[in-house]
């Protein structure tokens, strides 16, 4: 599979000088499968130029993995060009609530006043689906998700393909009422479907001196997000939804104290940016960085 970073700025968009490097755009990650088949987790501002792009190369079958409803994971889908093609099949998979069927909370932010188009009047054809907590299998891969520590219902995902997995947790608090260090890791929320993966994509919001004013906030540290990684046995380490006040310069500094929680293997962290491509196949896990 090949996944590209298409946004991994956390709470809201932050375009500017000072975010050029890592990039502005909310969270959204494409995932093409080897089947032709086509993953994007989450719906932030990222989605539109996803969505550019993909107007042109549009995949054997389209599904849209949302891990939360939060406005920041949700922001680019009404400018999601794919959504507006009549009679593509498009699959919407999200958490369960008790209050309200996915449609119905995806309806409230597509119909005005927040939105001008209502989802009834889009030309594709929608299926909505509760994120799947047994192993689904879309295409060439195996799909499942897990409940996870986070403000509101909120789910994390993990794909699964010719040997190789990659999770997405972008927004998770692991921490919350525990003390990783001591905690079983098999009690760590998260655990289930991080555990040996080959790539984890991690929230990283907070440096270890910021965390103390956002305890609750549903978002981890740098220090809980490696003790996270290292306890779930994950080979590398993606640091994902960056803080919209960090520049490029306090990112890499993040980065370094990161790297200093896991001493002589500091190549399998990195920050995600913009652009970032990994593919994960057979022979291993291969990063390329966007150029500047």
């Amino acid at each position: 599979m090949r996944a590209r970073v298409w946004g991994c700025r956390g709470s809201v968009a932050a375009p500017g000088p000072d975010t050029v490097k890592y990039g502005g755009n909310t969270s959204c990650v494409e995932v093409r499968l080897t089947s032709g088949h086509a993953l994007v987790l989450d719906a932030g501002t990222g989605m539109r130029p996803l969505g550019v792009t993909m107007q042109d190369d549009q995949p054997v079958e389209l599904h849209i993995m949302l891990t939360h409803l939060h406005l920041d994971h949700l922001q680019g889908l009404g400018f999601f060009r794919p959504l507006f093609s009549p009679g593509l099949e498009i699959h919407i998979w999200g958490p369960t609530s008790p209050v309200e069927h996915l449609a119905e909370r995806i309806a409230m932010y597509l119909s005005p006043p927040l939105f001008p188009v209502r989802l009834e009047d889009l030309a594709s054809n929608i299926t909505f689906h509760d994120a799947p907590e047994e192993p689904v299998t879309i295409g060439s891969a195996t799909v499942r998700s897990a409940k996870v520590t986070h403000q509101g219902p909120t789910v994390g995902y993990r794909i699964e393909e010719q040997g190789r997995a990659l999770v997405y947790l972008p927004d998770h608090e692991p921490s919350l009422g525990a003390d990783l260090a001591t905690l079983p890791a098999a009690w760590m929320s998260g655990h289930d479907i991080a555990r040996d993966a080959d790539v984890l994509l991690h929230d990283g919001q907070y440096r270890d001196h910021e965390y103390g004013a956002h305890v609750g906030w549903g978002h981890s540290s740098v220090g809980d997000a490696m003790e996270f990684a290292n306890k779930a046995d994950v080979d590398a380490l993606v640091l994902f939804h960056h803080d919209p006040y960090h520049t490029d310069t306090e990112l890499e500094a993040l980065l370094s104290e990161a790297r200093s929680h896991w001493p002589g293997m500091e190549d399998r962290v990195r920050l995600a940016s913009e652009g970032m491509t990994i593919v994960l196949d057979a022979p291993g896990v291969t990063f390329t960085e966007p150029v500047p």
